[in-house]
């Protein structure tokens, strides 16, 4: 199981091929792909139905012998998306000697310094023209080996470097990409390589790519570490080891009388308020659809938001045996030591005491072991999807996530264990 995740790891390296590798494994097992464009149609116990939008959030759907009226839904909901940098348009920046570094906007909140003096590689999407002007081609890009890295400045220059330094998004981070080597090249590096990855897949040409969404990302793969390999080291465990472990469970799982619902956004990172994040009704819109077409009313909807129960799924933080000052005294979760429960006073996580209880009594009947988290007093703390989410939808739910360190790291560390804990009360979970 653990192998499935790195693997899934390694080639989801930005949140449009985590959604593509998340449907194929869905189409695989028998769910069949719904063109929100289209009537939905019937709907009857047992249909397995996933829906995508912007290709980087996926909504898929096992509908239970109960209509949605009568027995609500059980959802998990988590992000494809982490902290990263977009490339920019017209990136290339040529230097001194042919030097040719790219220009970037920081994605989200990484810790900028751990991208520093590593390999990286491109991924993301290109707009290709079509023979319509309002529906281009699509086409997903991951350039499988190291191609640019963000180098460091020697210490030579920049004495007090290990004493903290502030870093400029504009200036300090911007990876170099090549060197020109014929005058050809000038101004023409990046979208080379573009044009060649793409014509791996089909033919293009230069001018009918119109634009493109591309990303930097670690070319090293993720690995499990330690004396035991109790450890998994991989950019983006936060937060595509929980859509893993819900897809895992969502494949496992049988149809019962709940519908089973498994809902990966987007833009969690940069705030969750576009049409594919958790803030946009689409959601909301597929599940409508589904209960009128079983019940033929508009109360069924209703009806089964007050049946239902969502997992909002989204890493937590592991105590770390350096900073134990930054943690809560009593509540501090351990890598291994199962689940975490996320608790927040000022409502930043969904969970409350009912919710809670909830959880808890899951992971006791899977035999998981379950953790609690609460922000240090001191020290401020985020927010994730279940809040955003029971806004729009006034869901019943929970916010747990699996303890990992150095959340935001271009390498977050997490437990294999907890994994597999989490994919067995999740499967549990989608059983009721």
């Amino acid at each position: 199981m653990i192998n499935r995740l790195l693997s899934f790891l390694d080639t989801s390296p930005v949140n449009f091929l985590a959604v593509k590798n998340i449907a194929d494994s869905l189409e695989a097992a028998g769910f069949r792909h719904l063109d929100a464009r289209q009537p939905l149609g019937e709907v009857k116990a047992g249909d397995c139905l996933f829906a995508t939008k912007n290709a980087s959030s996926v909504y898929a759907f096992r509908i239970g012998r109960q209509p949605l009226s009568e027995a609500g839904f059980h959802m998990i909901c988590a992000h494809s998306d982490s902290p990263t940098f977009r490339i920019k348009p017209n990136a290339e920046m040529l230097t001194e000697g042919g030097l040719v570094k790219l220009n970037t906007e920081v994605y989200g909140g990484p810790i900028m310094s751990t991208w520093f003096d590593r390999p990286l590689t491109l991924a993301g999407r290109v707009i290709v023209r079509g023979d319509d002007v309002m529906h281009p081609i699509t086409m997903l890009m991951h350039v499988r080996r190291p191609l640019l890295q963000i180098s460091n400045l020697a210490i030579h220059f920049n004495r007090q470097v290990n004493d903290g330094v502030k870093l400029s998004r504009q200036k300090d981070v911007l990876p170099l990409l090549g060197q020109v080597t014929s005058q050809l090249e000038e101004g023409n590096l990046l979208m080379n390589i573009i044009v060649e990855e793409l014509n791996k897949q089909r033919p293009v040409k230069r001018e009918d790519i119109l634009d493109f969404d591309l990303y930097l990302a670690d070319a090293s793969p993720a690995c499990t570490f330690g004396a035991h390999n109790e450890f998994i080291s991989s950019g983006r465990l936060d937060d595509l080891s929980m859509c893993y472990a819900g897809l895992e469970a969502l494949l496992a799982a049988d149809t019962t009388d709940t519908t089973q619902v498994l809902a990966i956004f987007d833009n969690e990172e940069t705030g969750s308020q576009t049409k594919q994040g958790a803030a946009s009704p689409f959601l909301a819109y597929l599940l409508q659809r589904i209960a009128l077409a079983q019940s033929h009313t508009e109360e069924a909807y209703y009806q089964a938001v007050e049946r239902a129960f969502m997992i909002s799924a989204d890493n937590a933080h592991a105590w770390h045996p350096n900073y134990a000052e930054k943690y809560d005294p009593t509540n501090h979760p351990m890598l291994g030591g199962g689940p975490v429960i996320k608790f927040n006073a000022a409502q930043k996580y969904a969970s409350d005491a009912a919710s809670a209880a909830i959880f808890a009594s899951l992971c006791e009947k899977a035999g998981v072991p379950c953790q609690r988290f609460v922000n240090h007093s001191d020290v401020a703390g985020g927010s994730t999807l279940g809040n955003i989410l029971a806004s729009s939808i006034p869901l019943q739910g929970v916010d747990m996530g699996n303890a990992i360190l150095a959340m935001h790291s271009i390498r977050e560390t997490g437990s294999v264990q907890d994994h597999l804990y989490t994919v067995k009360v999740f499967t549990e979970f989608y059983k009721q």
